[in-house]
């Protein structure tokens, strides 16, 4: 951020693209309220607190938070059935549970996320985003069709001859411009909801503070608190692909509690990190520090006050057009090519259809990516469930068997271990070689008891040898225990 301050083209990169990723939020954000059943200010004066202080406390530089229809989705029916006075104890709730999972390193489970997942959550995201932008430019006079291709036309060729000023800035002024001085009667930011310019005081708590409440808010909050997390840090991963950059996603995490109970108190909803926002302003404006962000809180805040009359004349086709062509570079293109799909493992392509589906289906991308995750774990037990090897040599002397276990042993591949063995057959001693094998939970060393008593039942003598320190401590300790 410093070295971007003391250069002149980057910080010019930066404020660009601040103010390009501002004239796309605004719209997303004032559709969500209406969703959410909370008024558009509540909404704008919420994701100026969240973007400002995610800009200094985040983890992942770029990343654009703001009220966001995830969490919309989910305050809604609490609102519609019991009003907006619940709302600010469930984002207070929400925003403790996600300082909690920032505090505790939680957010490292992120890791576990598969690589196919992260794909779909992509495509799905791009799907989502171009589908979301569609009721803008069906049904709309013809004229607006003509600036949505103007827009368009701006956005492509405009960086054919400079690369200066985001293509995408230059065409929200330049039709905005067009519609203003030629009085065109085309759908605007204030059709999507009322701009009042005035900034409203702190959120009062108008629900009893009790343990009824408490059971009334906590399904909801929960839900607020892992659906933010969730996209939060699946964005910031997203982020450091596109920019090869490391993030920390435990301060992430923290950071979006502390923002969401702030915008909570003086705001009054909840929100996470704006995705396709995210993208625009880190792929096409190719921000990288928080200066951007700082300009989105910034400028935000000068159009809900001194501006708002200026923000409702912008025309939606032309913010339609350009989240359009965002959610086109959004998608990973290469993923879906025949080449590679040829190519792909068959689980790891269907973990990424049904990503795919699902998000789309239910415009839920938190939902998308758990039932990713899910299904790919479930993939990958069933593909290491054979992975184990077992050989047995009889000795000359036909006196002792010996089983040779080559694979790591765990609840998906120990499952049918016991089967493996020649009860019967074998001889009065049996010895079960595990130096290519590894122990890694209870239900192994439970499929070794296993097959230890059916081998005394036959007057059989096993020894277990050649495990690691590690495998052999945890064999030893679990050994016994399981009433086998």
């Amino acid at each position: 951020m410093a070295s971007a301050l003391r250069s002149p083209p980057q910080l010019t990169r930066e404020v660009l693209a601040g103010l390009v990723t501002t004239l796309a939020l605004v719209p997303e954000v004032i559709s969500f309220s209406i969703v959410a059943g909370v008024d558009p200010m509540v909404s704008l004066v919420a994701s100026i607190v969240l973007t400002l202080t995610m800009s200094f406390l985040g983890g992942r530089p770029g990343v654009v938070t703001a009220a966001a229809g995830s969490v919309a989705l989910v305050i809604a029916p609490l609102v519609h059935e019991h009003g907006v006075g619940y709302v600010l104890p469930t984002v207070v709730l929400a925003g403790v549970v996600q300082i909690v999972f920032g505090v505790t390193g939680l957010a490292r489970l992120m890791r576990f996320i598969p690589r196919s997942v992260m794909i779909g959550f992509v495509n799905a995201l791009g799907i989502l985003i171009f589908v979301a932008q569609v009721r803008h430019v069906v049904g709309v006079p013809w004229l607006a069709y003509a600036l949505f291709a103007a827009t368009l036309l701006i956005i492509v060729v405009l960086p054919r001859f400079t690369t200066a000023v985001p293509s995408p800035l230059v065409a929200i002024i330049a039709v905005t411009a067009v519609v203003v001085l030629a009085r065109l009667a085309v759908p605007d930011v204030a059709d999507e909801g009322p701009l009042t310019g005035r900034l409203p005081g702190l959120t009062p708590f108008l629900v009893p503070l009790d343990l009824e409440t408490l059971r009334l808010v906590l399904p909801t909050a929960l839900s607020v608190a892992f659906v933010g997390l969730m996209e939060s840090l699946l964005t910031a991963k997203l982020v450091d692909e596109l920019t090869d950059t490391p993030s920390r996603k435990g301060r992430e995490s923290w950071a979006l509690g502390v923002a969401n109970i702030a915008a909570g108190f003086y705001g009054g909803i909840a929100g996470c990190a704006m995705i396709g926002q995210t993208v625009l302003n880190v792929k096409t404006g190719r921000a990288r520090t928080r200066i951007s962000t700082v300009v989105v809180g910034v400028f935000l805040l000068a159009l809900v006050t001194g501006l708002s009359s200026v923000m409702g004349q912008i025309p939606m086709v032309a913010l339609a057009a350009v989240m359009m062509v965002v959610a086109i570079t959004t998608v990973d293109w290469h993923s879906v090519r025949p080449s590679t799909l040829r190519r792909m493992p068959l689980p790891e392509t269907s973990v990424m259809v049904v990503t795919v589906a699902v998000v789309v289906v239910t415009s839920n991308l938190a939902l998308g990516v758990a039932v990713g995750v899910v299904l790919a774990m479930v993939l990958f037990a069933r593909r290491v469930a054979h992975v184990i090897t077992v050989d047995r040599v009889l000795a000359d002397d036909g006196a002792v068997a010996s089983y040779t276990v080559d694979g790591p042993l765990f609840f998906g591949s120990s499952n049918d271990l016991v089967d493996r063995f020649a009860y019967a057959e074998d001889p009065a001693r049996v010895r079960i070689d595990l130096t290519r094998a590894q122990i890694w939970d209870a239900s192994s060393v439970a499929a070794l008891d296993s097959i230890e008593t059916r081998y005394r039942d036959h007057g059989t003598t096993v020894t277990i040898d050649g495990l690691d320190e590690r495998s052999t401590g945890f064999h030893r300790r679990l050994s016994g225990g399981f009433g086998v």
